[in-house]
């Protein structure tokens, strides 16, 4: 180990480091090879300490074996148009199957206060995508400016895992960028992992932990995978683009993810479905002027599932255009209390809904809500197809058709409150099939000259007043819809209906103005098919057809490698 005292040129050259350690060594001063010839990995071992930081000037650092480092205060590796070289697979030195070069703390032996940052790795050759850091650490963590060249694919575990183990502690991934993604396990030659590696994969964090501008591209089985742990993400900005399973998985409490891109672009080879952004296993998750893009078959733009609880959708645009009948927006069984706001989504697809709202136990909210686009009637048709109790839908404007069964809303839902808003579609604008259902100060109308709103025979106890139907309401109910001062005549609604507005925080009352709503009640697995309208026309609009837009075929649980 050094002593504490400043070794080589470093120190002159980096005195900004000096009040944050007692030691500054240029790694090239104590014999690290900068030409790429001979691994660095035994300089590293012997010169790594606490309070010390490891200065890599420019060059070419070969690295053949782990660097293992567990225990530390305060440690640090600075590159300067240092590149960083990995031996192939076949040649890497793994010692029981440990491909990484950096391996800094774990989880029963973390370390404190830790920075690794400026370094280029080269994993352009052929088989030489290593793991480059692993850390789990109590506090203190910075990781930034890591640029990876190449693409992963030697089969072995992905770019980068992280941990703060306290849950008081923090950390910080800044500018991790893996453009070029990862290769399928059966085009590598490892074969520990079942698809592939993950791109950045925090799945055990306990404190809070922020990935900031950071880029991944498409990884056969996720992107950034930040849930399972208990802990805080906070994902601000980056892109993420093309992984399989999905793109960013988000979970923790008190989560978020904002201003980032998400695209699912890339059609698997082997028909696995993805996911832009896939939201679960925690509670207080917000996505935030998020834009999530998919033009793959099978594969939502968002997804909600898996005992994620007070989730919120904000100032985001969701845009799903494939040859398939998919939602855009897929809120599942198993999901809690979900609200969107703000929000425009773009669905062009060959069917199915913009947003499905399944069965679950807490209300859907949606409130200041655009939705545009054409689809035929493949699978659900309606652009949004409401099967949850107590939901809201308010001042929403919906404007989407295509073949001459498609519907703006749906519900067969009770106790649901549809509240201002501008709706129009093709066979009608809204089918009621609920119990409780009220609908107030609503503009619609149906382009095929049909009744604007449908109530059908499975409705109960519906309220429909100061509101403006094109040609009138088709009342099938048996107990006749309650309610007043509603026209025959359609309005074009008010130009505010769907208005992105102010989102008033993150939290969700579900509620605004006086509606005379009674207000709300308060992983793994496919949560199933419910069996949605589909609809065949006649006046139930709550059983017929198909549900091909629902994928419950498809693994909901955990699809991610632990390690």
């Amino acid at each position: 180990m050094a002593s504490s005292a400043a070794i080589g040129s470093a120190a002159a050259n980096h005195s900004e480091y000096d009040d944050d350690y007692d030691t500054v060594i240029n790694v090239t001063d104590v014999g690290a090879d900068n030409n790429g010839n001979e691994s660095i990995t035994p300089v590293l071992e012997e010169h790594a300490d606490d309070n010390t930081l490891l200065y890599f000037p420019s060059g070419r650092y070969y690295m053949d074996e782990q660097f293992r480092f567990t225990g530390f205060t305060n440690f640090g590796m600075v590159g300067h148009d240092a590149e960083l070289v990995p031996a192939s697979y076949q040649d890497f030195n793994d010692n029981g199957g440990n491909y990484r070069l950096f391996r800094l703390g774990v989880d029963d032996n973390p370390g404190t206060d830790l920075r690794v940052e400026g370094f280029t790795v080269d994993q352009t050759a052929e088989n030489t995508g290593i793991r480059v850091i692993e850390a789990a650490v109590t506090d203190g963590l910075v990781v930034r400016d890591i640029n990876i060249q190449g693409l992963h694919d030697s089969g072995t575990f992905g770019p980068a895992r992280f941990e703060i183990v306290n849950a008081d502690g923090t950390g910080l991934v800044e500018q991790f960028n893996a453009p070029d993604g990862g290769a399928y396990i059966g085009n590598a030659p490892g074969d520990s992992l079942w698809r592939g590696p993950t791109g950045i994969l925090c799945n055990q964090n306990s404190g809070t932990i922020t990935y900031r501008d950071c880029d991944l591209g498409g990884f056969p089985d996720n992107g950034l995978y930040a849930s399972e742990g208990t802990g805080t993400i906070q994902i601000e900005g980056g892109r993420f683009e093309g992984s399989t399973g999905a793109n960013v998985r988000l979970g923790g409490n008190e989560s978020y993810i904002e201003d980032a891109t998400i695209l699912v672009n890339q059609q698997d080879a082997n028909g696995v479905s993805q996911r832009g952004l896939r939201i679960e296993d925690g509670s207080d998750l917000v996505a935030r002027n998020v834009d999530v893009r998919t033009t793959i078959e099978k594969s939502p733009a968002i997804w909600v599932t898996s005992s994620a609880d007070n989730v919120a959708i904000v100032d985001s645009t969701v845009t799903a255009r494939a040859d398939d009948a998919m939602p855009a927006i897929s809120i599942r069984e198993s999901a809690g209390r979900t609200s969107i706001r703000q929000t425009t989504v773009d669905h062009e697809t060959s069917g199915g809904p913009a947003i499905k709202i399944k069965q679950g136990s807490e209300p859907a909210i949606l409130e200041n809500v655009t939705v545009v686009g054409n689809a035929p009637i493949n699978g659900t048709r309606s652009a949004i197809q409401n099967n949850r109790d107590n939901s809201e839908f308010r001042n929403l404007k919906i404007d989407h058709g295509g073949e001459s069964g498609r519907r703006a809303l749906t519900n067969t839902a009770s106790n649901v409150t549809i509240y201002e808003g501008d709706y129009v579609s093709e066979e009608n604008a809204i089918v009621e099939s609920g119990t409780g259902t009220l609908i107030q100060s609503v503009s619609a109308k149906a382009r095929s000259g049909n009744a604007a709103l449908r109530i059908t025979s499975d409705a109960e106890n519906v309220t429909v007043k100061d509101s403006n139907f094109a040609n009138g309401i088709n009342d099938n109910s048996s107990d006749g819809y309650n309610g007043s001062n509603n026209s025959s005549e359609y309005d074009s609604g008010d130009e505010n209906d769907g208005n992105s507005g102010d989102d008033g925080g993150s939290g969700d009352d579900g509620g605004s103005g006086d509606d005379g709503s009674s207000g709300d009640d308060g992983s793994s697995g496919d949560d199933g098919s419910s069996g949605d309208d589909g609809g065949s026309g006649g006046d139930d609009g709550g059983s017929g057809g198909s549900d091909d837009d629902d994928y419950s075929d498809v693994p909901d649980g955990d699809l991610c490698p632990k390690r």
